[in-house]
């Protein structure tokens, strides 16, 4: 049924059809929203499902591993500094193999304190083992947060995921959504049974202390993991669209790509913006396409090489930055390519919107037109502002 939500009500909305027994989170904006519709419904007898309050996000996250670890279905969010204050614990939960889902309201991380978007906060934990996918507009953030279920709960994945979503631009707007129906959720999402868990009748342990001769072959298995789920990504979506009626990857979407001369890489809301603008271009004549990434773990490295190695010149698009190296996109695309003989003719940077700056059309427009007159670019941040860059400084 078609309803004209916020973002933010809208993934509460669906969370709430997935029937988690468990809810646990702090507020931080601009996450605050969804747990505080989730709390409003298990105090109206909406959800049937216990939220537990907690003093930090690091208590969030551990309530949900323990609610986990006993066999339980359970969702988290936050945001920014609250996703750091978690970073122990998330990398425990991935250790652990448990299949948590968490929404992270993409923001700024401090200092100096900014509470608008990019995705400083999700890019800087994307090695914690945590399946992790990036939405362009409000339908594709619910779709995923039910796509994060049926993966993580996999009986051949047990890993975490993260549902990451454009703070304010996705967590506030407002579209007009297509919301699931309760039995077709329960279609698509069966009841969680799970693989192991906490039990007094069944003792066993989980996360003990390992010593050298066992640590490094658990790390080996997650990573093995998530290479197989770059196969069973696919398979879910495609079952998604069966019951639903939306067709995703879920690794990857490739939009007017097979012709184009001039492609840029991207993920997140900004996708959407460079969506119109190669609508504009290509009514002009251009041959230009947008390779949107939606899923940034697993890297799909093997689809971006396909779906670039014919490419004249591409633009990858970073809304965070590896502070002193490369932009983290960028690099990871670009070692796509490594010793391949088959590559794309030139692989630019572009750093956009950091802060929450606007990314306009004229963003994007420039983006196209320095990858038509300049060499090959490293970094180069669009929209800089020369004044406040001098007053920095001196």
């Amino acid at each position: 049924m078609k309803e004209f939500l916020e973002g933010s009500l809208a993934v509460a909305k669906v969370i709430q059809l997935c029937k988690p027994g468990v809810v646990s989170a702090y507020p931080i904006t601009p996450q605050t929203h969804i747990v505080e519709e989730l709390a409003q419904m298990v105090a109206d007898g909406h959800l049937n499902s216990q939220f537990v309050n907690v003093e930090s996000e690091h208590s969030a996250a551990s309530v949900v591993l323990g609610a986990s670890a006993a066999g339980v279905r359970v969702y988290t969010a936050t945001s920014s500094q609250g996703l750091f204050y978690m970073a122990e614990v998330v990398f425990n939960i991935a250790g652990l193999r448990l299949p948590v889902v968490m929404t992270v309201a993409c923001r700024a991380i401090s200092a100096p304190i900014n509470i608008w978007n990019d995705q400083q906060d999700a890019v800087s934990l994307r090695d914690s083992g945590w399946v992790q996918f990036h939405a362009e507009d409000i339908q594709e953030a619910i779709d995923l947060h039910l796509i994060a279920y049926r993966l993580a709960e996999d009986k051949s994945m047990m890993l975490p995921v993260m549902v990451c979503m454009d703070g304010f631009i996705l967590t506030h707007g407002i579209e007009s959504i297509d919301v699931p129906t309760q039995e077709q959720v329960n279609k698509f999402l069966p009841d969680y049974q799970p693989l192991y868990k906490l039990d007094p009748a069944n003792p066993l342990t989980m996360g003990p202390l390992v010593d050298p001769e066992y640590y490094m072959e658990t790390r080996y298995a997650i990573d093995q993991t998530h290479k197989e789920a770059l196969d069973l990504i696919p398979k879910i979506t495609a079952e998604f669209s069966k019951v639903f009626g939306r067709n995703y990857n879920g690794l990857i979407e490739e939009y007017l790509t097979k012709d184009a001369e001039r492609v840029i890489v991207a993920m997140g809301s900004v996708c959407g913006t460079a969506k119109e603008v190669v609508d504009e271009l290509r009514a002009k004549g251009k041959k230009v396409g947008l390779l949107k990434i939606t899923s940034y773990r697993p890297f799909p490295a093997q689809k971006i090489y396909e779906a670039l190695k014919a490419v004249p010149k591409v633009a990858v698009i970073d809304r965070a930055l590896s502070l002193g190296s490369y932009a983290p996109l960028a690099a990871e695309v670009k070692a796509v390519f490594f010793g391949k003989t088959k590559k794309p003719g030139r692989i630019s940077s572009f750093v956009v919107g950091l802060g929450g700056r606007d990314i306009t059309k004229d963003s994007i427009k420039e983006i196209f037109r320095l990858l038509t007159t300049k060499e090959s670019a490293c970094c180069e941040y669009i929209d800089l502002k020369p004044e406040l860059l001098k007053e920095n400084y001196e």
